[in-house]
């Protein structure tokens, strides 16, 4: 959008002011990010790789990583890969305090999700798949914290994202466990935040609608507002540079799930059968 000329006056910075603005954002000097060999996270990695900034960088997928550490070094980032299995909690746990210990974590995007949908004839998620779900999505979450917080706290300075999901405002029948588990994520995610701002740790929820990734490619259902992984990098980061309690998107669609959110649950069902999300 262009701008007015008298607007352009008044707001212009003389070169000190620019300097001054700038240093009132303090730009995380070491980031990490868990699931970064995914779709969202490996667009944060590039978004973030920049001189001067550490990139802890977190994956199962050892030769993603490696490419994608080299695309992040070119960009002039220092970069620590990991791959400690965020399904063993306590493993988890301890190789970020070791992590922690090592490096001034400024900012931890926990990012690391898997998803699954309802099959055909299928009544239920069975157990062991609605286990392997939410030992990703939320236990593996949890034990990240449980592994950057305390450093945090101690030096009373820190960020932590959680990459929730649209979903989490109302549960999608042909998704019953991953919405579960995304909502709880954005629940914990608040309750930090009121927790956690008087001792200058600053915790966000990401919201996500569909990007395009693999993940989403499992998505039967129609996908309406698809982005890019590289826009929805864009909009994190934005997000959290000004400390938005929630950054959701697209705007639309987060409109109409919190909409859905709050209509008479009959209604809500029914909207969902008519888009194609009845199960």
């Amino acid at each position: 959008m262009g701008s007015h000329g008298g607007e352009e006056r008044g707001m212009l910075l003389k070169p000190n002011h620019l300097e001054s603005a700038l240093k009132k954002v303090k730009l995380p000097a070491t980031v990490l990010i868990t699931g970064a060999t995914g779709g969202i996270g490996s667009a944060l990695a590039r978004r973030y790789a920049a001189p001067e900034r550490t990139l802890i960088l977190h994956g199962r997928d050892p030769t993603r990583l490696v490419a994608l550490a080299r695309d992040c070094e070119a960009c002039g980032a220092r970069v620590v890969s990991t791959s400690f299995d965020l399904r063993d909690g306590a493993a988890a746990v301890a190789a970020l305090r070791q992590l922690s210990g090592a490096h001034t974590i400024d900012l931890a995007i926990v990012n690391a999700g898997v998803s699954s949908m309802i099959g055909h004839g299928e009544e239920v998620e069975n157990w062991e798949t609605a286990r392997a779900v939410l030992a990703v999505n939320l236990d593996g979450a949890l034990a990240t914290v449980a592994g950057v917080l305390p450093e945090m706290r101690r030096r009373r300075a820190g960020q932590i994202a959680l990459v929730s999901s649209l979903e989490a405002y109302i549960g999608m029948p042909v998704t019953p466990v991953y919405s579960a588990s995304k909502a709880a994520l954005k629940v914990y995610g608040e309750a930090l935040r009121g927790w956690l701002a008087p001792q200058g740790i600053r915790v966000n929820v990401v919201l996500p609608g569909f990007v395009r990734t693999p993940m989403s490619d499992q998505y039967t259902a129609a996908k309406p507002w698809m982005m890019s992984p590289e826009r929805a990098a864009v909009l994190i980061q934005q997000g959290l540079e000004r400390n938005r309690a929630r950054t959701a998107f697209p705007r639309a669609l987060a409109w109409g799930m919190w909409w859905l959110s709050v209509l008479p649950p009959a209604l809500s069902q029914r909207i969902l059968r008519a888009l194609g999300y009845g199960g």
